[in-house]
Protein backbone atom coordinates (compact mmCIF):
# COMPACT_ATOMS: atom_id res chain seq x y z
CA UNK A 1 0.00 0.00 0.00
CA UNK A 2 1.37 3.27 -0.79
CA UNK A 3 2.13 5.91 1.69
CA UNK A 4 -0.20 9.17 1.01
CA UNK A 5 1.58 11.50 2.44
CA UNK A 6 4.78 10.17 0.20
CA UNK A 7 2.36 10.12 -2.95
CA UNK A 8 1.17 13.84 -2.37
CA UNK A 9 5.05 14.65 -1.80
CA UNK A 10 5.69 12.91 -5.09
CA UNK A 11 2.95 14.31 -7.25
CA UNK A 12 3.98 17.88 -5.92
CA UNK A 13 7.58 17.37 -6.38
CA UNK A 14 7.60 15.37 -9.53
CA UNK A 15 5.98 16.84 -12.97
CA UNK A 16 3.95 19.94 -13.73
CA UNK A 17 2.78 21.25 -10.17
CA UNK A 18 6.38 21.94 -9.80
CA UNK A 19 6.39 25.75 -7.89
CA UNK A 20 9.26 27.64 -9.09
CA UNK A 21 10.72 30.49 -7.61
CA UNK A 22 13.64 33.18 -8.87
CA UNK A 23 16.82 32.08 -8.09
CA UNK A 24 16.33 28.67 -8.80
CA UNK A 25 18.85 26.43 -11.14
CA UNK A 26 16.68 25.26 -13.94
CA UNK A 27 17.33 22.95 -17.40
CA UNK A 28 15.06 22.55 -20.06
CA UNK A 29 13.25 19.18 -20.99
CA UNK A 30 12.76 20.37 -24.61
CA UNK A 31 16.84 20.95 -25.02
CA UNK A 32 17.50 17.75 -23.96
CA UNK A 33 18.53 19.72 -20.19
CA UNK A 34 21.70 20.37 -21.64
CA UNK A 35 22.33 23.82 -20.42
CA UNK A 36 21.96 25.26 -16.72
CA UNK A 37 20.01 28.22 -16.30
CA UNK A 38 18.82 30.98 -13.62
CA UNK A 39 15.21 32.02 -13.01
CA UNK A 40 15.31 35.73 -13.30
CA UNK A 41 11.64 36.49 -13.58
CA UNK A 42 8.27 34.77 -13.66
CA UNK A 43 5.04 35.94 -15.18
CA UNK A 44 2.35 33.58 -15.46
CA UNK A 45 3.28 30.25 -16.59
CA UNK A 46 6.80 31.91 -18.25
CA UNK A 47 9.68 31.55 -16.79
CA UNK A 48 12.77 34.15 -17.79
CA UNK A 49 15.68 32.43 -17.82
CA UNK A 50 19.86 33.33 -17.60
CA UNK A 51 22.72 31.09 -18.26
CA UNK A 52 24.69 30.04 -15.60
CA UNK A 53 27.84 29.99 -17.68
CA UNK A 54 26.33 31.07 -21.17
CA UNK A 55 25.96 34.33 -22.36
CA UNK A 56 22.16 33.17 -22.82
CA UNK A 57 18.83 34.70 -22.16
CA UNK A 58 15.84 32.68 -22.90
CA UNK A 59 11.94 32.02 -22.01
CA UNK A 60 10.04 28.93 -21.01
CA UNK A 61 6.82 27.28 -19.84
CA UNK A 62 7.31 25.91 -16.32
CA UNK A 63 6.15 22.58 -17.67
CA UNK A 64 9.27 22.68 -19.54
CA UNK A 65 11.70 23.19 -16.70
CA UNK A 66 13.83 20.78 -14.39
CA UNK A 67 14.47 21.98 -11.47
CA UNK A 68 18.56 21.14 -11.23
CA UNK A 69 20.14 19.64 -8.02
CA UNK A 70 23.87 19.61 -9.90
CA UNK A 71 26.18 21.96 -10.38
CA UNK A 72 27.64 22.80 -13.55
CA UNK A 73 30.80 20.66 -13.82
CA UNK A 74 33.19 22.99 -15.54
CA UNK A 75 37.03 22.13 -13.46
CA UNK A 76 38.63 20.75 -16.64
CA UNK A 77 38.05 24.05 -18.62
CA UNK A 78 38.30 26.57 -15.97
CA UNK A 79 41.60 24.88 -14.79
CA UNK A 80 42.86 25.27 -18.85
CA UNK A 81 42.22 29.43 -18.58
CA UNK A 82 43.78 29.61 -14.88
CA UNK A 83 46.88 32.17 -14.99
CA UNK A 84 49.86 31.26 -15.95
CA UNK A 85 53.20 33.24 -14.74
CA UNK A 86 55.30 35.13 -16.95
CA UNK A 87 59.02 34.22 -17.82
CA UNK A 88 59.77 37.75 -16.97
CA UNK A 89 64.28 37.17 -16.52
CA UNK A 90 65.24 40.49 -16.94
CA UNK A 91 62.47 42.16 -18.53
CA UNK A 92 59.58 43.64 -17.44
CA UNK A 93 55.96 43.65 -18.78
CA UNK A 94 53.29 46.58 -19.47
CA UNK A 95 49.94 44.67 -20.28
CA UNK A 96 47.61 46.49 -22.29
CA UNK A 97 44.61 48.19 -19.99
CA UNK A 98 41.01 46.48 -21.04
CA UNK A 99 37.91 48.36 -21.03
CA UNK A 100 35.08 46.00 -20.63
CA UNK A 101 31.37 47.06 -21.07
CA UNK A 102 28.81 44.05 -20.20
CA UNK A 103 25.04 43.67 -20.36
CA UNK A 104 24.97 41.64 -16.66
CA UNK A 105 26.09 42.09 -13.74
CA UNK A 106 27.30 38.81 -13.10
CA UNK A 107 29.13 38.32 -16.12
CA UNK A 108 30.87 41.60 -15.63
CA UNK A 109 31.92 40.98 -11.92
CA UNK A 110 33.71 37.55 -13.04
CA UNK A 111 35.11 38.80 -16.05
CA UNK A 112 36.69 41.88 -14.25
CA UNK A 113 37.78 38.93 -11.38
CA UNK A 114 39.36 36.73 -14.29
CA UNK A 115 41.61 40.04 -15.43
CA UNK A 116 42.46 40.69 -11.65
CA UNK A 117 43.86 37.08 -11.48
CA UNK A 118 46.39 37.74 -14.19
CA UNK A 119 47.09 41.21 -12.79
CA UNK A 120 45.96 42.88 -15.80
CA UNK A 121 44.25 46.80 -15.37
CA UNK A 122 40.80 46.54 -16.38
CA UNK A 123 38.07 48.77 -16.02
CA UNK A 124 34.13 47.32 -16.13
CA UNK A 125 30.90 49.08 -16.91
CA UNK A 126 27.41 47.77 -16.89
CA UNK A 127 25.51 48.89 -19.75
CA UNK A 128 22.25 47.53 -21.07
CA UNK A 129 23.15 46.80 -24.67
CA UNK A 130 20.54 48.96 -26.33
CA UNK A 131 22.21 51.54 -24.46
CA UNK A 132 25.83 50.96 -25.27
CA UNK A 133 26.31 52.72 -28.73
CA UNK A 134 25.44 55.90 -27.11
CA UNK A 135 27.77 55.45 -24.37
CA UNK A 136 31.01 53.76 -26.16
CA UNK A 137 32.97 57.07 -27.36
CA UNK A 138 32.13 58.82 -24.26
CA UNK A 139 33.42 56.39 -21.99
CA UNK A 140 36.99 55.11 -25.02
CA UNK A 141 37.18 58.90 -23.90
CA UNK A 142 37.31 58.66 -20.65
CA UNK A 143 39.20 55.26 -20.04
CA UNK A 144 41.79 55.37 -23.13
CA UNK A 145 42.11 51.83 -23.52
CA UNK A 146 44.01 49.22 -25.77
CA UNK A 147 41.29 46.75 -25.89
CA UNK A 148 37.72 47.35 -25.86
CA UNK A 149 35.06 44.28 -24.87
CA UNK A 150 31.60 44.93 -25.67
CA UNK A 151 29.00 41.98 -24.57
CA UNK A 152 26.28 40.72 -22.95
CA UNK A 153 23.30 38.72 -24.20
CA UNK A 154 22.36 37.90 -27.66
CA UNK A 155 20.29 35.42 -29.50
CA UNK A 156 19.57 34.38 -32.88
CA UNK A 157 15.83 33.70 -34.05
CA UNK A 158 16.71 29.70 -35.34
CA UNK A 159 12.83 29.27 -36.36
CA UNK A 160 13.18 32.65 -39.29
CA UNK A 161 16.03 30.68 -41.25
CA UNK A 162 17.62 33.52 -42.00
CA UNK A 163 21.12 33.90 -40.13
CA UNK A 164 22.36 37.20 -42.42
CA UNK A 165 19.53 39.31 -41.20
CA UNK A 166 21.01 41.08 -38.45
CA UNK A 167 17.28 42.29 -37.40
CA UNK A 168 16.70 38.70 -36.31
CA UNK A 169 19.23 38.48 -33.30
CA UNK A 170 18.64 39.82 -30.09
CA UNK A 171 21.02 42.35 -29.65
CA UNK A 172 23.68 41.97 -32.53
CA UNK A 173 22.68 45.04 -34.47
CA UNK A 174 23.48 47.23 -31.02
CA UNK A 175 26.68 45.57 -31.17
CA UNK A 176 27.17 46.26 -34.36
CA UNK A 177 26.31 50.12 -33.79
CA UNK A 178 28.94 50.24 -30.94
CA UNK A 179 31.30 48.91 -33.04
CA UNK A 180 31.32 51.31 -35.62
CA UNK A 181 31.36 54.10 -32.79
CA UNK A 182 34.11 52.50 -31.28
CA UNK A 183 35.35 52.98 -34.94
CA UNK A 184 34.54 56.38 -34.92
CA UNK A 185 36.74 57.03 -31.80
CA UNK A 186 40.19 55.06 -33.36
CA UNK A 187 39.98 53.52 -36.79
CA UNK A 188 43.05 51.06 -36.63
CA UNK A 189 42.59 47.99 -35.47
CA UNK A 190 46.41 48.03 -33.86
CA UNK A 191 45.41 51.20 -31.86
CA UNK A 192 42.44 49.50 -30.37
CA UNK A 193 41.42 45.94 -30.39
CA UNK A 194 37.37 45.38 -30.10
CA UNK A 195 36.20 42.14 -28.94
CA UNK A 196 32.35 42.18 -29.50
CA UNK A 197 29.13 39.84 -29.14
CA UNK A 198 27.69 37.63 -27.31
CA UNK A 199 25.57 33.83 -27.76
CA UNK A 200 24.72 33.54 -30.90
CA UNK A 201 25.37 36.45 -32.51
CA UNK A 202 26.34 37.82 -36.08
CA UNK A 203 29.47 37.29 -36.40
CA UNK A 204 30.23 38.18 -40.27
CA UNK A 205 28.50 41.72 -39.39
CA UNK A 206 30.01 42.37 -36.24
CA UNK A 207 33.30 41.78 -37.76
CA UNK A 208 32.46 43.49 -41.02
CA UNK A 209 31.60 46.71 -38.61
CA UNK A 210 34.94 46.75 -37.22
CA UNK A 211 35.56 44.21 -34.60
CA UNK A 212 38.90 42.31 -33.90
CA UNK A 213 37.07 39.34 -32.77
CA UNK A 214 33.97 38.76 -32.56
CA UNK A 215 31.01 35.93 -31.70
CA UNK A 216 29.31 33.59 -33.07
CA UNK A 217 31.01 31.80 -36.75
CA UNK A 218 28.47 28.91 -36.07
CA UNK A 219 25.90 30.20 -33.95
CA UNK A 220 26.24 28.26 -30.71
CA UNK A 221 26.53 30.11 -27.35
CA UNK A 222 29.61 31.28 -25.71
CA UNK A 223 30.79 31.08 -22.19
CA UNK A 224 30.20 33.70 -19.74
CA UNK A 225 34.19 34.19 -19.68
CA UNK A 226 34.90 33.90 -23.59
CA UNK A 227 35.42 37.60 -24.09
CA UNK A 228 37.77 37.79 -20.72
CA UNK A 229 39.95 35.10 -22.36
CA UNK A 230 40.36 36.96 -25.63
CA UNK A 231 40.46 40.48 -23.80
CA UNK A 232 43.46 38.77 -21.74
CA UNK A 233 45.60 37.27 -24.22
CA UNK A 234 45.47 40.35 -26.47
CA UNK A 235 46.62 42.25 -23.20
CA UNK A 236 49.43 40.01 -22.83
CA UNK A 237 50.75 39.49 -26.54
CA UNK A 238 53.77 41.43 -27.76
CA UNK A 239 52.68 44.52 -29.27
CA UNK A 240 55.34 44.28 -31.46
CA UNK A 241 54.26 40.40 -32.66
CA UNK A 242 51.69 39.26 -34.40
CA UNK A 243 49.62 37.26 -32.33
CA UNK A 244 48.72 33.39 -32.76
CA UNK A 245 45.11 33.56 -33.65
CA UNK A 246 44.62 29.76 -33.22
CA UNK A 247 46.08 29.12 -29.88
CA UNK A 248 44.29 32.52 -28.14
CA UNK A 249 41.01 30.49 -29.98
CA UNK A 250 41.47 27.25 -28.42
CA UNK A 251 41.63 28.38 -25.17
CA UNK A 252 38.16 29.63 -25.25
CA UNK A 253 35.33 27.26 -24.26
CA UNK A 254 34.21 26.35 -27.51
CA UNK A 255 37.08 27.38 -29.42
CA UNK A 256 36.36 28.76 -33.46
CA UNK A 257 32.82 27.66 -33.45
CA UNK A 258 32.14 30.56 -30.92
CA UNK A 259 34.63 33.18 -31.53
CA UNK A 260 36.72 34.60 -34.48
CA UNK A 261 38.96 37.10 -35.25
CA UNK A 262 41.66 38.71 -37.58
CA UNK A 263 45.55 38.46 -37.05
CA UNK A 264 46.88 41.58 -35.56
CA UNK A 265 49.26 42.43 -32.65
CA UNK A 266 49.08 42.53 -29.21
CA UNK A 267 49.32 45.30 -26.55
CA UNK A 268 51.56 44.28 -24.14
CA UNK A 269 54.90 46.37 -24.13
CA UNK A 270 57.88 44.65 -23.19
CA UNK A 271 60.99 46.27 -21.46
CA UNK A 272 64.48 45.95 -20.59
CA UNK A 273 66.16 46.31 -17.72
CA UNK A 274 63.64 44.94 -14.88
Amino acid sequence: MINSYFFLYFIKFNGDNMEFKVGDIVTRNSYNNDTLFKISKIEDDICYLIGINVRLCADSLKDDLKLSDTEDREEEFLEKIKPKKLERNDYFYLPGKILHIDGDKEYLNRCLDYYNDFNIMAAGVLLKESNIPDKIYELLNEYNPDIVVITGHDAYLKKRNDSSNINLYKNSLYFKKAIEEARRFEKSHEKLVIIAGGCQSDYEELIKAGANFASSPKRVNIHALDPAIVATKMSLSDIAKDIDIKDILENTKYGAYGIGGIITKGTMHVGYPR
